[in-house]
């Protein structure tokens, strides 16, 4: 007999089993090189990431995918790789620098470069490392990161053409700004929260003393930067206020009221402030009426020179307090409330944004969005779940162009050059364009240092504009210099042959290299055989949050430069939560980290319950006593092998021969065949949740509650050819059973399968089950068998019949049929019901004082006499039900007690309601049983 250790250990075999699996280099597509192409590129995570139930949850779904169709035959790849993450990778750089007194500006930016590198070579690799610790059957052999020499060279070729068409430009525009990373964000990258601040009543006097106007404001200290005062056409209260100036507080500058059919009579006093270089709304204002744009926030988050000499140098929140304070002082404060508005925050560092007025680079999105509407509307590119379709359309149908870059130095610089020597390049002179520049902080040949800001700043240092431009790097170049974009490095100016040419130092937004992912991870632009024979990919899965940072750019992407959508299918996933609902965060303290989890529980267990949550549609609720209950699993299918294993010598290893088998065997035998076209399906509609519960009934319940328990009478009475024939079923179910969970279980069924079966081969590249033999009359005839059985163990449940009593019943039969199918069982039925006892039949009576219950094709009858005193289990059952009322009257009271409702935390009042439906259950089942007593009594 094979030995096989007694419990199962997951840590003394999971890294044993995956190292054996990429050594015989399982994970690469050409294990199945005749097969048909099934490809996922994986989601790059951030390399400065660590693994999260999100990307627990992501790639778990994934592995079981590509296991699955690995077994099917398919040649597949999963491609891993990592993404750069630009201002998050530079900010833990900087982080970890500023800890030794460094700062990047006094290092330069290619020495930080270098530093950048430096930490991802160290630190870079741990998700990987992680990913491998659940079991990511990628191909690590072609593992990709977007800063890698050819996703860079990727990168420049989309540029190149999409400048070269007019889809990229730059503009001076308003974009979101955060103070911190000192970069643009596009409108994806900033999260909104509301929260509560304070509504400004501002008195705007008109010139000329007269009058003025009320205005309600968020941010007084942006008044310093207003340009008008608009109020609605139709608004009778300020109709003869239109088209007259107001002396503008706190500055010497006069502003018009001009009227707008934007404004909202209804907010405030109905008159608002207009700050176009402050306010995106105010920004489409100011261009309707041409109204001058002041910039009074500089990209520190402070006031710059036109907020004027008394606030200029404040920080923005600083200076707020101080304008409000002047204008008390001036009594022209109003007054000021409570008031709960949507503030935008940068996504990496969660600092407010401030917008800005700035020349970016921008990538003219609709003829891109307009392809990729159509893919998804075409059912080209199908979402699952159909819901999430009409967020995307929405979204795509309202899309503004993409802001792509940000002023960083980690990242794909933008490839395009200027000329401050010639007009050929820039087309304008060297005076013109050192108007325009912004400058990075340096310290220039003479000593002076400079730490940041304007050109105007720059001025204050005394030196010349030749001198500037001689001693410095220019860090943004206006919108009126005509840039030069290459595919290589330019050397000199193509039309002076000046050495002097200027790179734009800013960087692209790190999405832009995601969104070539599909593409070029396989090659592109090189026509290689991987870009050949798995574009497009066959299915992507995602989390929600990225359906339009990333899913919806690559559509867009793919159908540009390769023609096609670059996958058929999107599988969306929700949030992994916390048991009550929360979202986890550090901060809640219910954050869940997976190698704990996998640490305590098993890999197996783990990936298990993240596939049973994951119900399309909702989020997935968390709970580590779920995680425990699936490696209670897998020791149910370990002892279930350990018992099997006992009749290893007597197995035969012939194929299954219906003719000999019995009744539970061919029932079996069914229900393996209709679990596999359940598993199959499911996985084909990326229902992970129904796939592995149909997997968990079948193995838990059909296969070991029912099929080996009654098949123990006939195994261990030895009756030869019978035995011989459910023990050629045990192995041949348990074999199926392992290649239907390995997807979802690979280590433990693996162990098991080269343990139990002695295998050459590992199963992951074994055939998945698919298009067994049903017996639907075995089916039918079984349920009769599994209805007698439960009848009584019901019963005996229900009264508190000791387990070890043997007690007599009788079943009435509807039918001969089922009759004939009850005694052709009936030493598996007395076995497993302990039973002494059993009269089958259709003229079969309760006998007086008989307990009863009723299935489809039968009654149930158990005599009680001399197995329970009646009276005093009556009695025991009646005080036992007074204390649970006592317990549902206590909790109903608390329930309807408003005060308690609104002021008891959440969970608390979730915890009691539940407790009062689990203990009004609970006394309706008292009383049900004390009814059964008392008929029999």
């Amino acid at each position: 007999m094979v030995e096989f250790i007694k419990s199962y250990n997951p840590a003394e075999i999971e890294d044993r089993w995956y190292a054996f699996w990429e050594g015989k280099e399982y994970f690469k597509p050409e294990t199945n090189a005749a097969g048909t192409p099934f490809c996922i590129v994986i989601p790059p995570p951030n390399v400065t990431g660590s693994l999260h139930m999100g990307h627990a949850l992501n790639a778990t779904l994934q592995d079981i995918l590509v296991r699955w169709k690995r077994m099917s035959g398919h040649k597949v790849l999963w491609l891993p790789g990592t993404d750069h993450a630009g201002i998050a990778t530079q900010n833990v750089v900087e982080r970890e620098l500023s800890k030794k007194g460094i700062n990047r500006h006094d290092m330069g930016r290619e020495a930080f470069i270098e530093s950048v590198w430096k930490w991802k070579a160290e630190y870079g690799g741990q998700i990987i490392h992680q990913l491998k610790k659940l079991g990511a059957s990628c191909d690590w052999s072609r593992e990709r990161f977007t800063l890698d020499e050819g996703l860079s060279r990727a990168v420049r070729e989309v540029f190149v053409r999409l400048f070269e068409e007019g889809l990229i430009y730059r503009d001076s525009r308003l974009i979101n700004w955060c103070p911190r990373c000192h970069t643009a964000l596009s409108d994806l990258e900033v999260e909104y929260e509301e929260i509560e601040g304070k509504l400004y009543y501002i008195k705007y006097p008109l010139t000329g003393g007269s009058s003025y106007i009320t205005v309600a404001t968020t941010r007084p200290e942006t008044m310093l930067g207003d340009t008008a005062v608009a109020v609605h056409p139709d608004d009778e209260r300020y109709r003869n206020f239109i088209d007259r100036t107001i002396d503008l507080p706190l500055t010497n500058r006069k502003i018009p009221v001009i009227e707008d059919f934007s404004v909202d009579s209804n907010f405030g006093t109905g008159a608002v402030k207009v700050t176009p270089a402050h306010d995106f709304n105010d920004e489409v204002t100011g261009r309707r009426h041409q109204l001058a744009f002041v910039s009074v926030i500089t990209e520190d988050g402070s006031m710059g020179d036109e907020a004027g000499v008394r606030y200029k140098g404040l920080d923005r929140y600083d200076c707020r307090k101080k304008v409000i304070d002047d204008l008390k002082n001036l009594d022209l404060l109003e007054g000021e409330r409570k008031h709960i508005h949507s503030v935008g925050h940068c996504y990496r560092c969660k600092t407010t944004i401030e917008p800005l007025h700035t020349i970016q680079w921008y990538v003219r999105i609709e003829p891109l969005a307009a392809e990729a509407v159509k893919a998804v509307a075409d059912k080209r590119v199908k979402l699952i779940p159909e819901s999430w379709e009409n967020n995307y359309f929405a979204w795509m149908r309202d899309i503004k162009d993409w802001c792509i870059s940000r002023q960083i130095w980690w990242g794909h610089q933008i490839p395009v050059w200027y000329c401050p020597d010639c007009k050929g390049m820039g087309g304008v002179s060297q005076g013109d364009l050192i108007e325009h520049i912004f400058y990075e902080p340096l310290r220039l040949k003479n000593g002076v240092s400079i730490t940041g800001g304007a050109y105007s700043f720059l001025r204050e240092s005394g030196l010349s504009r030749d001198e500037i431009i001689k001693n410095s790097k220019i860090i943004r170049v206006s919108k009126y210099v005509k840039p030069v974009c290459q595919r290589v490095d330019l050397k000199e100016c193509p039309d002076c042959s000046s050495k002097n040419i200027i790179r734009d130092p800013d960087v692209l937004d790190t999405w832009f290299s995601s969104a070539l992912w599909p593409f070029s991870t396989l090659g592109w632009p090189e026509a290689t055989e991987d870009l050949k024979t798995f574009y497009p990919t066959s299915v992507l899965i995602t989390g929600f949050d990225i359906l339009f940072f990333w899913v919806a750019r690559m559509i867009m992407m793919g159908q540009k430069f390769m023609n096609d959508v670059p996958f058929r299918d999107v599988y969306i996933h929700a949030l992994v939560r916390d048991i009550k609902g929360h979202k986890m965060s550090k901060s809640k303290g219910n954050v869940v980290d997976p190698l704990v989890m996998i640490e305590k529980y098993g890999a197996d267990a783990f990936r298990f319950s993240l596939a049973a949550f994951a119900a399309q549609g909702r989020d997935v609720r968390f709970s580590e006593d779920r995680v425990e209950g699936y490696r209670y699993f897998t020791n149910k299918l370990w002892n279930a092998t350990k018992f099997i294993l006992n009749f290893k010598e007597l197995w035969t290893n012939q194929p299954i021969n219906e003719t000999g088998l019995d009744l539970a065997s061919r029932w079996i035998l069914s229900r393996l065949a209709m679990t596999a076209e359940e598993v199959n399906r499911y996985l084909t509609g990326c229902r992970f949740n129904d796939a592995a519960n149909s997997i968990y009934q079948f193995i838990w319940h059909e296969f070991c509650d029912w099929y080996i328990e009654i098949t123990k009478p006939a195994l261990y009475q030895g009756s030869g050819k019978d035995s011989a024939a459910i023990i050629n079923c045990l192995f041949y179910i348990l074999e199926k059973v392992l290649q239907l969970l390995h997807p979802f279980m690979p280590f433990v069924t693996e162990e098991i399968w080269n343990s139990a079966f002695e295998k050459n081969r590992s199963i992951m590249i074994s055939p998945f089950p698919a298009g067994l033999a049903r017996y639907y009359d075995a089916e039918e005839k079984m349920t009769y068998v599994i209805d007698a059985v439960s009848g009584i163990r019901s019963i005996r449940g229900e009264l508190n019949i000791a387990p070890s009593l043997e007690i007599r019943a009788g079943i009435k039969t509807a039918s001969d049929e089922v009759r004939d199918v009850l005694k052709g069982n009936l030493n598996a039925v007395m076995k497993l019901t302990r039973c002494k006892e059993i009269n089958i039949g259709q003229d079969v009576r309760r006998e007086k004082g008989s307990a009863v219950t009723v299935r489809d094709e039968m009654e149930i009858y158990i005599p009680i006499e001399g197995l329970l005193d009646i009276k005093s289990e009556i009695n025991r059952l009646q005080k036992e039900k007074m204390k649970t009322d006592e317990a549902v009257n206590f909790l109903n009271k608390k329930l309807l007690n408003e005060d308690f409702l609104k002021n008891a935390p959440k969970d608390v009042v979730e915890k009691d309601r539940t407790r009062f439906d689990e203990l009004l259950e609970k006394s309706e089942k008292i009383k049900e049983n004390i009814k059964l007593l008392k008929t029999i009594e």
